[in-house]
């Protein structure tokens, strides 16, 4: 079947129906496929930010084809994810995933002037359509874990039902530390700029590294807020802000963006307190079904998040392209280690 290829810049997804629609809030599982966080990426790319496009001809008059779209950023390496540190995912695209390797295909025959494509962190089901569309395609592709994705499957648990199975010790913690009263929390579901200036505070203050970029997460917290999807958490000690946790819900989902406590309130531990608060919210209050805590296999993270997952990396390089020869041969070589795979294994996330 004949498959129709191109570009689309992001700033003007609005101009193209099918992909706004493909795009937009309510149809995306979360914020690491909508139109408006790729956007927000783009404007602060090192390269230029586009979507690879597929899509094929309805089998009837007037019927739409299936579709699908690859958010990349072009740079002098090569090829990248449309993706930054705070992206819990970056993937294809599409409505129609039994059609995604054909799709994919056609886009990687499309892309292989560009030599060399790098994309992380991409789900396994979508790590191995882009390995095997991309073999198909005649680029030598192979993946490998880029991170760990903690996360929690609630299966209709209240809070109550659900922090009964948390380890003793946490849950002595809470109890022990919250009778005491000293830290008061609460969650924010609109943007209030005192509140963000008390976030920003914290994370400063905290053993955090330096916020990567700090405008682009206000931007997020704010279009969330318009959106009725921001939970901002915030835990003081006599009214000084001492946690902060940023986070959102769409799909039945909650994300965990991002944490920090002031080491100086560690001993009262106001981030604890705050994350139970949290949870508490969005599994009574806003009933979803699951919370995402992002990548990083961080040892807390086991006490509050029942499942992990791999984040996968591919890396493919086209044969044609001599300058790449030398990243060829250390990708053979990491295969042959054992540290590189064709695709990632079967059930995997």
């Amino acid at each position: 079947m004949a498959c129709r290829v191109y570009h689309a810049e992001l700033a003007q997804v609005q101009d193209h129906p099918r992909l706004a629609a493909l795009m937009a809030r309510g149809a995306a599982a979360g914020p690491f496929d909508r139109a408006d966080w790729l956007g927000l990426i783009a404007t602060r790319a090192p390269g230029r930010a586009f979507l690879a496009v597929a899509e094929e001809p309805g089998l009837a008059a007037h019927a739409e084809g299936a579709m699908l779209a690859l958010p990349l950023l072009a740079t002098s390496q090569g090829l990248t994810a449309c993706a930054n540190w705070y992206s819990f995912w970056a993937r294809p695209l599409t409505q129609a995933p039994d059609r995604a390797e054909a799709l994919l295909t056609a886009i990687a025959r499309d892309l292989a002037h560009h030599d060399a494509i790098d994309f992380a962190p991409l789900p396994a089901p979508e790590a191995g359509w882009m390995a095997r569309a991309f073999r198909a395609a005649g680029w030598m592709a192979t993946v490998e874990p880029a991170h760990v994705n903690r996360h929690l499957v609630l299966g209709g648990q209240d809070f109550a039902q659900w922090w009964a199975t948390r380890p003793g010790a946490l849950r002595a913690t809470v109890r022990r530390k919250g009778a005491r009263g000293a830290v008061q929390c609460r969650v924010a579901t609109r943007f209030d700029p005192a509140d963000w200036a008390a976030y920003e505070a914290v994370y400063a203050a905290s053993w955090k590294p330096a916020e990567g970029d700090p405008a682009l997460l206000r931007a997020f917290a704010q279009a969330e807020s318009a959106a009725g999807a921001l939970r901002l958490g915030l835990a003081t000690i006599d009214g000084q802000p001492v946690a902060a946790q940023l986070w959102s819900v769409e799909h039945g989902t909650a994300f965990i963006h991002k944490l920090a406590h002031r080491d100086d309130a560690r001993a009262a531990s106001p981030g604890t307190l705050l994350s139970a608060a949290l949870f508490a919210h969005v599994i009574d209050h806003d009933g979803v079904a699951a919370i995402d805590f992002g990548t990083g296999d961080d040892p807390y993270k086991a006490d509050w998040m029942d499942h992990t997952r791999t984040r996968w990396r591919l890396r493919a390089h086209h044969p044609a392209a001599w300058r790449h020869w030398p990243a060829l041969a250390r990708g053979l070589a990491r295969r042959l280690a054992g540290r590189t795979l064709l695709a990632p294994p079967p059930g995997d996330g």
